[in-house]
């Protein structure tokens, strides 16, 4: 099991430690390094910083928004990023929801999602192979554009610029039973939002046909800590944002998926506490236990027993979200 750090985004502003952090990842053997974006700051001009200050950990967005961008442009990020790093980058998209989408970037959320998530990653293959111009009918990212509002003189293209790699690796952030089985089809990797080493069934049904060298590439919070319950505070902040702020009530991927994993009544009710604008309550709602199942937190026996639990099972590669070197430095000796 490879292990990568992930950093997400911004809150306020850029984080000093983050480049730090990279560096001694690298340092430490960690495969990878993540960045990712939501109304803020991008995922990749991040991710470039990282990349002129380090030279061989991989460089991946977790996730791209892919509303945030038409293909072709995530396929000019993606491609030029490679270039400048030697070969590094991994491209994760998430397709986000309804408000984010419609919110922030103003743009209609699709009626068929899985339908433009496809599309929108063919797109990127064709660009990233090179071997014509972009070309396809789509129904939501067609090439050339074939909509009644266009002017028709729209001409197919192939990127100017040679791709370093053709097969440069495309992740997918999934949560949906269906979404996570296309995902198996279509990207070489899946970017799980939740993961609990004691629920793989949860996803099961989605998997059972998984390619050779797909990789399962979850996040999981990492802190070497005497109090437990103070190392799950973090994680119940993120799981209390996510859940009850990061989707309507009517439309929650987030919510949803905390449903499916069985903790369907506390989940309404962290949304229904945030809705109210009980954040801090919501915060407090969320059950150590689910917290505590997605997480490595506590003392490094217990990291260790736990970690065990994640080697099992078929997780190809854990994106840890920690705060510290020593935290860095404790998982990558347990995982040697």
């Amino acid at each position: 099991m490879r292990l990568g750090i992930t950093l997400g985004y911004w809150g306020r502003g850029p984080k000093p430690e983050h480049v730090p952090l990279a560096q001694e990842a690298e340092r430490l053997g960690y495969d990878s390094v993540w960045t990712a974006e939501a109304w803020g700051s991008d995922c990749f001009t991040p991710l470039t910083w990282i990349a002129s200050q380090t030279s061989t950990i991989k460089l991946g967005t977790a996730v791209a928004q892919m509303a945030a961008r038409t293909p072709t442009a995530t396929a000019m990020h993606a491609l030029t990023l490679d270039h400048l790093s030697g070969g590094r980058m991994m491209l994760g998209l998430g397709l986000s929801g309804p408000q984010v989408v419609e919110g922030w970037y103003g743009r209609p959320f699709p009626k068929s999602p899985l339908t433009a998530t496809r599309e929108y990653v063919d797109v990127i293959r064709q660009v990233l192979r090179r071997e014509g111009p972009v070309s396809l009918p789509g129904r939501f990212h067609s090439h050339p554009y074939a909509g009644e509002d266009g002017t028709g003189l729209g001409k197919p293209l192939k990127p100017i610029t040679h791709p370093l790699r053709a097969d440069l690796p495309i992740f997918l952030g999934a949560e949906g039973p269906k979404n996570i089985a296309q995902t198996t089809r279509i990207a070489d990797g899946w970017l799980p939002l939740y993961w609990s080493p004691t629920r793989t069934d949860v996803y099961e049904a989605s998997l059972t046909e998984l390619p050779e060298g797909f990789r399962i590439a979850p996040m999981a919070r990492a802190q070497v800590c005497d109090d437990v319950s103070a190392g799950l505070l973090p994680v119940k902040a993120m799981l209390g944002f996510y859940i009850g702020g990061m989707g309507h009530a009517s439309k929650n991927f987030h919510a949803d998926l905390m449903a499916r994993m069985g903790y369907e009544d506390e989940a309404r009710h962290i949304q229904e506490l945030f809705a109210q604008g009980r954040k801090e309550e919501a915060v407090l709602a969320v059950p150590d236990a689910f917290a505590d199942e997605i997480s490595l937190v506590g003392p490094r026996e217990r990291i260790a027993e736990r970690l065990e639990l994640w080697r099992k099972g078929p997780v190809t590669d854990l994106l840890l979200m920690s705060p510290d070197r020593e935290t860095l430095r404790v998982l990558a000796e347990l995982n040697a």
